[in-house]
C-alpha cells in the first residue's frame, strides 16, 4: 500500500490558484482513476476535479471554502502500488506558526517563519510579475532587484498578492522594531522576564481594517450576499480603475449598409446553419482588423515594459442568467473568416451561459468587446480586463436623421446610426492613438460590404 498526494491541477494558464466548492467523496471512499472527486472554482470557470490514482480516498487536506494555491497537495489517495512514496517519506510544508529569522543583507533562508517572507538564495531572473504586484511594490518602494529575492508561490514560482502583501507586512514589523528598540542594551539577567506594552502593528497597503460604524436595516431593506463571481468581478474592476488611469473615446458610426445586410440574409443563414447570424461577429472581424493597423492596442504594461502581443485573441463580455458576467476569447480571430466567427461566438455564448466552458477557454485575451446594444443602452464607459490596455462597447443601433453626401448635393434621410465607446489604458494610450483606433473600426463598419457571403 502507498499513500499518493494528490495536488490542486493548474487548470489554465493563468490560473494560480482555486477554492473548493465541494467534496464529491469522502475518507474511505473508494475512488477510479479520473472519476470526480471535488469541484473548484477559480477565477474564470467552476470544474470538477478527477482523482489522479485509483485508489482509496484516505485523507482531504483542505476544507470546503478554502483557497489552494496551485501544485498545493489536496488529499491522498491509498493504492496498492508499492513502489511509491509513503506518507511517512512526504516532506510537509512548514506551518504557519512557525518563526522566520531574515535580516537586512541575509542570503539565506530558514524554515522558521511567521508573518514575514523568507528570500531567496539567488534572485529569479527574468520573473513574471503581475501588474498588481508591480503596483504593491511601487506603493511600498520595493525595487525589481528587492522583489526578485521574495520567494513565490504561485504557478513557476510567481510571486501573488498575498506573497507581496506577506512580504510588505513583515518589512513594516521589522521596521517597527528596530525603531522601538532601546538604544542601550541591558545587561543579561538569568531568568529575566522581559514585557512590552506595545506590539508591532501589522498592516497591508490593500487590507487595513476599516471599522464601519453600526447599521440597522428595517424591513424596507433586503440584505443580499454577494456570490463568488460577483466578489470576484468586483474585486476586478476595483484593481482595474487603481491600475489603470482610464479614458473613454466615442464615436457615431453609420452601419446602414450593414444592417440591410444582415436583413437580408439572416433568414436564410438560420435556415441553412441552424443558429442566428448576430451583429457581434461582424464587431469581432472589425476590431480585429483595426488591431493589426495599430498593434499598440494589442498589449500589456509590466513595470515599465510594454509587451505587445502577436496573436490577437478577442474576449466578449456575456451576460450570464444570474446576472453577473463571463468572458470567453476567441483566440486568433484575425484568421478566421466571417462564418468561423459566427460558429464561434455563438458556441461561445451558449455554452458560457450553461456553465460549460474550460479554464482555456477565458484566458489569454488581449483585447476585449462588449456589446450593450442589445439592452438598449446608446453609450458606456467599459472597465479594461486586467492586464489589456483597452475595450470597446457597442452600443444600440437607432433609426436617425442625418446629413448624406451625393455628387448631387447633401441632403437628409433616415440612417442606422450605432454609438461605439472606447476606453483605454492612458498610460500608454494617447488620445490621438485611441481615438484613431475607435475611427478605423467605425470605417470598417461603415465599409461593409454589401454583397460579402457567408
Amino acid at each position: 500500500m502507498a499513500l499518493i498526494d494528490m495536488v490542486m491541477p493548474k487548470m489554465g494558464e493563468s490560473i494560480m490558484e482555486g477554492t473548493i466548492l465541494r467534496w464529491l467523496k469522502k475518507v474511505g471512499d473508494t475512488i477510479q482513476q479520473d472519476e470526480p472527486v471535488l469541484e473548484v472554482a477559480t477565477d474564470k470557470v467552476d470544474t470538477e476535479v478527477p482523482a489522479t490514482h485509483a485508489g482509496i480516498l484516505a485523507e482531504i487536506l483542505v476544507k470546503e471554502g478554502e483557497v489552494v494555491p496551485v501544485g498545493k497537495p489536496i488529499a491522498r489517495i491509498r493504492t496498492q502500488a508499492s513502489t511509491e512514496a509513503q506518507v511517512s517519506d512526504i516532506p510537509l510544508a512548514p506551518s504557519q506558526t512557525e518563526v522566520i529569522e531574515m535580516t537586512e543583507g541575509d542570503s539565506h533562508t530558514t524554515q522558521n517563519y511567521t508573518n514575514g517572507y523568507p528570500k531567496l538564495e539567488k534572485p529569479e531572473e527574468n520573473r513574471f510579475y503581475s501588474p498588481l504586484v508591480l503596483s504593491i511594490a511601487k506603493e511600498e518602494n520595493i525595487s525589481l532587484q528587492e522583489l526578485a529575492y521574495v520567494k513565490g508561490t504561485g504557478a513557476e514560482n510567481r510571486v501573488t498578492k498575498k506573497d507581496i502583501l506577506a512580504y510588505v507586512s513583515y518589512k513594516k514589523q521589522q521596521a517597527h522594531l528596530h525603531k522601538t528598540e532601546p538604544t542601550k542594551p541591558e545587561p543579561a539577567v538569568a531568568n529575566k522576564v522581559v514585557v512590552t506594552t506595545t506590539q508591532p502593528k501589522l498592516e497591508t497597503p490593500t487590507e487595513v481594517a476599516q471599522v464601519s460604524p453600526a447599521v440597522s436595516y428595517s424591513g424596507s431593506a433586503d440584505i443580499i450576499e454577494m456570490d463568488r463571481m460577483r466578489k470576484i468581478i468586483a474585486q476586478r474592476m476595483v484593481d482595474s480603475k487603481r491600475i489603470s488611469p482610464h479614458v473613454t473615446t466615442f464615436v457615431e458610426v453609420d452601419v446602414t449598409n450593414l444592417v440591410n445586410w444582415r436583413n437580408k440574409i439572416k433568414d436564410s443563414f438560420k435556415k441553412r446553419e441552424g443558429e442566428n447570424i448576430t451583429f457581434t461577429p461582424i464587431f469581432v472581424q472589425a476590431v480585429a482588423k483595426a488591431l493589426r493597423d495599430f498593434p499598440m492596442l494589442n498589449s500589456s504594461v509590466e513595470g515599465d515594459k510594454i509587451i505587445v502581443k502577436k496573436d490577437i485573441n478577442i474576449g466578449m463580455a456575456t451576460a450570464l442568467p444570474s446576472g453577473n458576467l463571463i468572458v470567453p476569447v476567441i483566440k486568433n480571430a484575425d484568421h478566421m473568416s466571417l462564418l468561423g466567427l459566427t460558429k464561434k461566438v455563438n458556441d461561445l455564448a451558449n455554452r458560457a451561459r450553461a456553465n460549460k466552458l474550460s479554464p482555456d477557454e477565458l484566458a489569454n485575451g488581449t483585447y476585449t468587446i462588449s456589446n450593450i446594444g442589445p439592452f438598449g443602452n446608446e453609450m458606456g464607459t467599459p472597465i479594461i480586463m486586467q492586464p489589456q490596455v483597452a475595450i470597446m462597447a457597442f452600443g444600440t443601433i437607432k433609426k436617425k436623421p442625418a446629413v448624406i453626401e451625393t455628387p448631387e448635393g447633401d441632403f437628409i434621410g433616415i440612417r442606422q446610426m450605432m454609438f461605439i465607446s472606447h476606453s483605454y489604458d492612458h498610460r500608454i494610450i494617447d488620445g490621438a492613438l485611441g481615438g484613431s483606433f475607435a475611427r478605423r473600426v467605425a470605417d470598417y463598419l461603415e465599409k461593409f460590404d454589401v454583397n460579402t457571403e457567408v
